[in-house]
């Protein structure tokens, strides 16, 4: 079997910046075990499978298309950017036709949209809860050190925990800490967490212009030590920044070494708009 791959740098319109994502165009059938093995070997932080929901559709005509997402340890209910990574295979190589493509996951059905030269996924938003300091003292150790942090929310939907670092703090400090996450693994003892999103409140001064909050995520629980730009985890932090700064629109940056910018609108019937670039890098057949 020849199965038509691709690679994408979501979340940006630079190539090697953003985060990447193996796209897979599959016209039959995998073997279950097939899925896993494939996104083992591509050894991204996420691998996307596009399936056919009936014999008779088609990449180019069809609109609606089965969806799954593995890392190179697991399958994954949610992931954003290889989401976008997909729609804009189908929108951008198979020329599909059609304004809206829905794609049947494990998450439910999930819209994209072509919007200028950004495409736009329809998710579910998360709620925050607060969190218990003392119940996660370790693993905030772990991340943070003894930096100061301002606020501390757990979401139960996506198993992430959510940790504020102080408004005292500039972007550059974010950026430059040091995390080692394989420690999460250890220190986190309580069975809830699968993701850690470390965030900061923008400042509208110099090149932070424009960035309403700042974030890094890590989710060693999946294999990941550092995702570069994380979709999934802007569903959390946007349902959390939109109630601290009063915004329904809002811009994010995720300070990764590699890095990538994402648009904000959070919708009043419990979905949010993330929008984001895209640059395709590879093309090939495995």
């Amino acid at each position: 079997m020849q199965i038509p791959i691709f690679t994408v740098d979501a979340f940006t319109n630079r190539p090697f910046c953003g985060n990447p994502a193996a796209v897979c165009l599959l016209e039959n059938d995998l073997d279950e075990d097939l899925h896993q093995k494939i996104a083992t070997e591509m050894n991204l932080s996420e691998t996307a499978f596009i399936r056919k929901l009936h014999p008779a559709d088609d990449f180019t005509k069809s609109s609606c298309f089965g969806l799954r997402w593995f890392t190179p340890a697991n399958e994954v209910p949610l992931c954003g950017h290889a989401t976008l990574a997909s729609a804009a295979v189908l929108f951008h190589i198979k020329k599909n036709t059609n304004s809206v493509l829905t794609f049947v996951t494990l998450s439910g059905e999930l819209k994209t949209r072509q919007e200028k030269d950004h495409i736009v996924l329809d998710l579910p938003l998360y709620p925050t809860y607060p969190q218990e300091l003392q119940e996660m003292e370790e693993l905030i150790k772990a991340a943070v050190g003894d930096m100061v942090v301002q606020d501390l929310r757990y979401s139960p939907d996506t198993k992430n925990l959510l940790v504020r670092l102080s408004d005292a703090y500039e972007r550059s400090v974010l950026e430059k800490l040091q995390v080692s996450a394989q420690h999460f693994l250890s220190a986190e003892k309580t069975g809830k967490v699968a993701g850690l999103i470390l965030t900061l409140k923008g400042k509208s001064n110099g090149k932070d212009k424009g960035h309403d909050f700042y974030s890094r995520y890590f989710a060693p629980w999946y294999g990941i030590l550092e995702d570069p730009v994380t979709g999934s985890a802007h569903a959390v932090l946007s349902s959390y920044w939109s109630e601290h700064l009063g915004k329904k629109e809002m811009l994010a940056f995720q300070c990764s070494r590699r890095g990538g910018e994402l648009k904000i609108a959070q919708r009043n019937d419990g979905r949010v708009e993330i929008a984001g670039h895209f640059s395709i890098v590879l093309k090939g057949i495995l």
